[in-house]
């Protein structure tokens, strides 16, 4: 069957988790209100990373543990449902267990009968004051990927996996036709507000020289709001965005919760990619020195 010619993305900028919050009830609902406003069939919603807690990444705390779950598992079974019962398409990033000791930052994508189309583990995983990632999650063992739906075919990656043009490049040749990344990224109180700005800027940029130097569209979405935690916690800035693939804004969120909804152009996208064309030009022979960790270093 042909594709229509345009698809969709909502991009779901969720508050930052409170207090005895349900964070699942309110994913279902922003992921009704962004349906009731589209057709069957031709959605794909986008949720944070980690949506469905507080970011306990904050503290390295065994207890967090007990939040993560097998996949499939409740919080798959809940969301496959909606998902068919709405004719959506959906991409949810949950704390998965494998088994004892053995946990993964995964993004599920679900198809719009309902069914898991795919799931990836996040590749890059970052220590940093107040994302102690490294205590909980090992790094993701799927590889590079892009899953079909009946919406659009799409790749996954997650926050930290953005400043890696290699992971964009490898999922675009896939044959992605949109990247995703479910994130939660702020600032943290002993930064000043300038370097709040300076990396927010460069999270933005780096993102979208992945839509340009792959002809792809990027869609990045975040938390927004305060979230309680040690020196003060995490306030996430918000700021989702979404990019075509010469890089132009489609949609740039504020730093309050609110969702988008961004109609995505396939004969555009083909078109910018016949005028510049980065795939014919790549020297594929040239870049076997990119497994190297770094080097050489000239003496």
């Amino acid at each position: 069957m042909a594709k229509a010619p345009q698809f969709r993305v909502a991009l779901l900028q969720l508050p930052a988790a409170q207090t005895g919050q349900d964070r699942l009830a309110l994913a279902e609902q922003a992921v009704r209100e962004a349906a009731a406003k589209c057709g069957p069939r031709t959605l794909l919603c986008v949720l944070p990373e980690l949506f469905a807690s507080a970011y306990f990444c904050q503290t390295m705390d065994p207890a967090g543990f007990a939040l993560a779950e097998p996949i499939p598992g409740p919080t798959t079974q809940r969301l496959g449902q909606l998902c068919a019962e709405l004719q959506v398409a959906l991409v949810a990033s949950l704390f998965e267990c494998t088994a004892p000791g053995l946990y993964y930052n995964t993004a599920v994508v679900f198809d719009v009968d309902g069914s898991i189309a795919g799931k990836y583990q996040k590749s890059h995983i970052p220590c940093d004051p107040q994302y102690e990632e490294k205590f909980y999650f090992a790094p993701g063992d799927t590889g590079f990927a892009a899953f079909d739906t009946a919406v659009a075919r799409v790749g996954v990656l997650i926050c930290w996996d953005q400043w890696y043009p290699e992971a964009a490049r490898l999922t675009a040749m896939q044959g992605a036709e949109i990247i995703v990344y479910p994130t939660a990224i702020g600032g943290i109180d002993s930064e000043p507000p300038s370097e709040w700005q300076r990396q927010r800027e460069a999270w933005q940029t780096v993102q979208r020289g992945h839509a340009i130097a792959n002809g792809v569209f990027v869609a990045t979405v975040n938390r927004a709001g305060r979230e309680p935690g040690p020196n003060g916690g995490i306030a996430f800035w918000g700021h989702s965005f979404c990019a075509g693939p010469q890089g132009e804004w489609l949609a740039q969120l504020g730093e309050s919760p609110e969702t988008a909804i961004v109609t995505c152009d396939r004969e555009r996208a083909q078109e910018v990619r016949q005028w510049w064309p980065f795939w014919r030009d790549r020297r594929v022979d040239l870049f076997g020195p990119l497994t190297q960790r770094f080097g050489p270093v000239a003496k």
